[in-house]
C-alpha cells in the first residue's frame, strides 16, 4: 500500500472512531445472501459507505450501501450492507479499501457473504 492509500485509510479510521466505531472484533460484509441479517443487529451508528470516498454507490439490488455499527448477542460488530464490485467499474484498490479500514479498526474476524446463482427456475430470492 502506498503512502497516499495508507493515509486515506488512516483518515477514514480516525473519522469512524470519532463517531464511536470502536472495539468490535467482528466485521461482516452482507452480500445479497445475508442482506436481511441487518435486522439482527442492534444499531448504534449507521453511515452511508460513501464515506469510503468512492465516486459511485452500489448498484446491486439489496446492497443498501450502509456501514453499520452495533451488537449481535452483545458482541460488537461492524457490518457493510453491500459492497463494491469490480464489474461495477470499481478498481481493486476501491474494493479493498473498506477491508483495510476494518482491519485498522481492529476487526479480527471477517465474514463475507454472497449470493450464488442457480439454474433451478423454482429458486426465488428473499430480501
Amino acid at each position: 500500500m502506498n503512502d497516499d492509500s495508507y493515509n486515506k485509510v488512516v483518515e477514514a479510521v480516525a473519522y469512524l472512531k470519532s463517531k464511536g466505531f470502536e472495539n468490535a472484533l467482528t466485521g461482516i460484509i452482507l452480500g445479497t445472501g445475508l442482506s436481511g441479517f441487518v435486522k439482527e443487529i442492534k444499531l448504534r451508528r449507521k453511515f452511508h459507505t460513501a464515506i469510503f470516498r468512492t465516486s459511485r454507490f452500489q448498484t446491486v439490488e439489496s446492497h443498501a450501501g450502509k456501514l453499520i455499527f452495533g451488537t449481535v448477542e452483545n458482541k460488537k460488530v461492524i457490518a457493510m450492507q453491500g459492497r463494491f464490485h469490480f464489474y461495477e467499474g470499481y478498481s481493486l484498490h476501491q474494493i479493498i479499501f473498506p477491508i483495510r479500514v476494518l482491519k485498522m479498526l481492529s476487526i479480527k474476524y471477517l465474514l463475507i457473504s454472497n449470493a450464488a446463482g442457480a439454474i433451478n427456475l423454482n429458486f426465488k430470492k428473499e430480501i
